[in-house]
């Protein structure tokens, strides 16, 4: 069934263009010409991020500050072992993916480590990432609280995905 879906989807859409007589091809060649500019606009950013992030974890201070910081997160309640990784998780969401799996093989899938970092991974965003797309594409240049904000969010929202896999 999955299958038909989009299939069905442009049937319909054909209808609806067909019944309100809208020229669908101009409108899709117009939406083609849009992505292709935003594409244009936002790989600079992109590139930027990818090359802050591969240099964030090859430099090692993603390590100096995953070891810096476990001594208060292990107070907490979330081990040593997803620091690192929570660390990571607002640069690159590739790179957390692959942590992700790198946790599943080492400690299995059923583990509390394992399912915390699962937890992390749907609680949380990639900030950087995210804030160059979206916000190269309306031209904004002064983000105030933006970042930090959002940070901080990720941090409470990995520390409470922890405290609940705790109690399941």
């Amino acid at each position: 069934m999955s299958n038909y879906i989009l299939p069905i989807i442009i049937i319909l859409l054909l209808i609806y263009c067909f019944v309100k007589k809208v020229n669908a091809y101009e409108h899709f060649t117009l939406g083609a010409k849009g992505s292709v500019e935003l594409c244009i606009n936002t790989f600079p950013y992109l590139v930027a991020i990818f090359i802050l992030v591969e240099l964030f974890k090859v430099s090692g201070l993603s390590v100096t500050i995953a070891n810096f910081v476990a001594p208060v997160f292990n107070f907490i309640g979330v081990p040593k072992e997803l620091v690192d990784f929570m660390v990571i998780r607002p640069f690159s969401g590739s790179g957390s993916i692959a942590m992700l799996k790198d946790l599943y093989v080492t400690y299995g899938p059923d583990s509390y480590i394992s399912h915390c970092a699962s937890v992390i991974v749907s609680a949380t965003d990639t900030v950087f990432y995210i804030v160059a797309v979206y916000f190269s594409t309306i031209k904004i240049k002064k983000l105030k609280g933006t970042i930090p904000l959002a940070l901080i969010s990720c941090f409470i929202g990995s520390l409470i995905a922890c405290f609940i896999c705790r109690f399941i």
